[in-house]
């Protein structure tokens, strides 16, 4: 019996397990360099993008397997319309950041109804966004700049999104950062056991008071070592605040409301869920309408990070959030996942890139690794579906 268990345990934290076993791999190859303060930040900031657009295509996934191709092009055109605006124009942060969303919101409406109510396949209008948005968002930069990139953006914008919280010279311990890590991770331990008293008062299968333990413990570990390094390189980046405010938004969403529950069940069999009264369209409709929104906020990130908006940004980024998801064992066929999966996946993703850069490894074979990585998910989830039924 114990040894099914930790069998079990073993299958429902593979992917974590390899995270580990992955940083440790790149921990030998570059001497210990991924374990440097800087390598944390970068970490973090390269992949914001990831864990932002990972928790949208999470929800799409979610109704069937659902994806959207056009996030990666719609930050291309996003950020050109950010550079019109805050550069060009010279409007103030403020209202450019207001005018982008609203123009992610109008897209998002737009994409949701036509596949919710038009019943276009959703692989097929977003496909012709992947199309048109980069070829009008280099048209507008190009319009606007013989360099074909607008830049800088104001320093307001990029405090806001690619900045620190109580920053200090690097090297210098940050203890603001410090603290906040250890709230934090005080706060996981505090959810996982009253997540644990909740099932047990209302008489569910619940872990054990030594799973609990060890799982607060390995996590609040995990948080106070993330947050000792990145007190190290200068404090809290406000990326890590957006992209952890975001995963706790959905996290909460997921697994708390009727409307998460919904995603699931739609996913799983939708005319079952239509017939049992759940409304169907407008659940797709949310799915697409967040997507849109969700792509905005990735798009501040991104082009606050770069300090200029071009041609090329966004490149690929739709497979980057795919793959975060499959990865992180959501089902290509929809009805299964979770965040916590998704930014397991993303960040196995992360470490993989950050790794093979730091090794200085071709970029071609960068890209055959991390096709290898995401087959091998695909074939695990498959086969795991197997051997349970």
């Amino acid at each position: 019996m114990e040894k099914k268990m930790v069998l079990n345990v073993l299958k429902k934290n593979a992917m974590l397990i390899i995270l580990v076993l992955v940083y440790l791999f790149f921990l030998i190859l570059t001497k210990g360099g991924i374990f440097s303060p800087s390598s944390f930040a970068e970490l973090i900031n390269q992949n914001a993008y990831v864990y932002i657009l990972g928790a949208g295509m999470l929800m799409c996934m979610l109704t069937g397997g659902n994806i959207d191709l056009s996030c990666g092009a719609f930050v291309c055109l996003l950020g050109a319309f950010g550079g019109v605006f805050m550069i060009v124009q010279g409007l103030g942060t403020g209202a450019s950041i207001a005018l982008m969303l609203l123009i992610g919101v109008v897209y998002g409406c737009v994409l949701g109804y036509l596949i919710a109510y038009v019943h276009i396949p959703p692989w097929i209008a977003t496909l012709a966004g992947y199309l048109a948005f980069r070829g009008l968002g280099t048209s507008i930069l190009s319009s606007n700049s013989k360099t074909g990139s607008l830049a800088p953006f104001p320093v307001d914008f990029q405090n806001i999104f690619y900045g620190r919280i109580f920053p200090t010279e690097k090297g210098v311990f940050n203890w603001p950062c410090f603290i906040f890590g250890l709230a934090a991770a005080a706060l996981v331990a505090l959810v996982v056991f009253m997540t644990r008293r909740s099932r047990l008062s209302k008489g569910y299968e619940a872990d054990t008071l030594q799973t609990a333990a060890l799982k607060s413990g390995l996590g609040a570990a995990a948080i106070i070592l993330v947050m000792s390094r990145l007190a190290l390189d200068g404090g809290i980046p406000t990326t890590l605040l957006w992209v952890a405010g975001i995963i706790l938004v959905y996290s909460f969403i997921t697994g708390k409301t009727t409307v998460g529950r919904h995603f699931y069940v739609v996913g799983g069999n939708m005319e079952a869920a239509r017939l049992s009264g759940v409304n169907t369209r407008r659940v797709m409709f949310l799915a697409y309408l967040n997507m849109a929104v969700l792509t905005s906020i990735a798009t501040f990130t991104v082009i606050a990070r770069s300090q200029s908006a071009y041609a090329d940004v966004g490149k690929n980024f739709e497979m980057d959030a795919i793959s975060a998801c499959v990865v992180g064992g959501v089902s290509a066929s929809g009805g299964a996942g979770t965040v916590l999966g998704m930014v397991i996946g993303a960040t196995l993703i992360g470490v993989i890139n950050l790794g093979m850069s730091l090794i200085s490894l071709d970029a071609n074979y960068q890209r055959v690794v991390k096709g290898f990585v995401l087959l091998a998910a695909v074939v695990f989830d498959i086969l795991s579906k197997k051997r349970e039924k």
